[in-house]
């Protein structure tokens, strides 16, 4: 792993638990305990963290940048288009399984005007939010610990719900995707979750806008082989795309105006 990447991902790990020890990190991302020193020394001269006695903590900045409504800001205009036409997957009587990223709010979004009676079991405090004023919508709500500048909740209380279900299909946005490494994420509380999600779905949806393709994160919670159908934009590598399709994955690409794109 080059020292690029794997900054990348002590940053991420960051973002999400704030804080984290060298011996944390150098046993998560298997390199040694100086490797480490080094990676972090080399961070916080870029600002994006601060030393502490034994590792580090994200810097006020960075915290800042990297809460879920400046997340829900980037590349705005992908995510909007993907989950209008996540939508379209959606039939009456459906019950669903929803994460917390702010991919799959978009969907959520459209999900409220809809006239479908739907189960919706989701991760997400901000999509419950917004389908909780649909009468025809049945909202569950699993997880356990909020953290600060999340939209997740994080754990796995009350996960046996989905032993109880029939679900039809999860709607999903990793952090990362590789070919080789399936769907991440940089949140562990997240990622064991999400591997319940996708064992108890009969059909895995992946609302990915491009900028997350070939894209490392912390953990892999799902093989893509897993993947049902695979929802981004239509700046989505070539390669890639025909590396799921040669996979006999459904691929859907969705235009964005040049114009309406936001970073």
């Amino acid at each position: 792993m080059f020292a690029e990447e794997r900054r990348k991902l002590i940053f991420d790990y960051l973002t999400q638990n704030q804080r984290a020890s060298v011996k944390e990190l150098s046993s998560r991302l298997n390199v040694s305990e100086a490797t480490l020193r080094t990676d972090l020394n080399a961070l916080e001269e870029e600002g994006l963290v601060k030393r502490i006695h034994g590792g580090a903590v994200l810097a006020e900045k960075s915290r800042m940048e990297n809460t879920f409504s400046a997340r829900e800001l980037r590349h705005h205009a992908e995510k909007t288009a993907i989950g209008r036409k996540a939508a379209e997957w959606l039939q009456e009587g459906q019950c669903i399984l929803m994460d917390a990223s702010t991919t799959v709010l978009e969907l959520a979004k459209v999900i409220k005007k809809l006239p479908y009676r739907l189960t919706v079991v989701t991760s997400g405090v901000y999509a419950a939010l917004e389908l909780k004023e649909n009468p025809n919508l049945h909202v569950i709500l699993i997880g356990g610990v909020m953290r600060m500048g999340s939209g997740a909740v994080e754990g796995t209380l009350g996960d046996d719900i989905l032993q109880k279900i029939k679900v039809d299909c999860l709607f999903t946005s990793p952090a990362g995707f590789r070919i080789e490494d399936g769907l991440m994420d940089f949140n562990l509380y997240e990622v064991e979750l999400k591997k319940k999600l996708v064992e108890a779905s009969e059909r895995v949806i992946v609302l990915l806008d491009s900028s997350k393709i070939n894209v490392n994160s912390i953990a892999s919670y799902a093989d893509t082989n897993k993947i049902d159908v695979m929802i981004t934009d239509d700046q989505a590598p070539a390669d890639v795309l025909q590396q799921l399709l040669e996979r006999n994955i459904q691929v859907v690409t969705v235009p964005v105006k040049e114009s309406a794109k936001t970073t």
